[in-house]
């Protein structure tokens, strides 16, 4: 069982994760990745502990998050 807190650094850090690969690919600031980030469905579903999209690689996130956004 995963506690809360180990839940909410994997879901922290995917969302790093995503913001740089955000930036890195769209020339994005900060502000608007973190905005495109936080505003999807995959944040969301990360969200959601039951699914549990948290535990899946940050390179998985990005390729919804990709597909989501375009």
């Amino acid at each position: 069982m995963i506690t809360t807190a180990q839940r909410n650094f994997l879901v922290n850090h995917a969302v790093d994760q995503l913001t740089e690969s955000v930036i890195k690919d769209n020339g994005s600031d900060l502000t608007s990745a973190l905005k495109t980030v936080y505003d999807s469905k995959v944040y969301r579903l990360l969200q959601d502990n039951e699914g549990e999209l948290y535990t899946q690689s940050p390179s998985y996130l990005y390729e919804l998050l990709r597909q989501e956004i375009q």
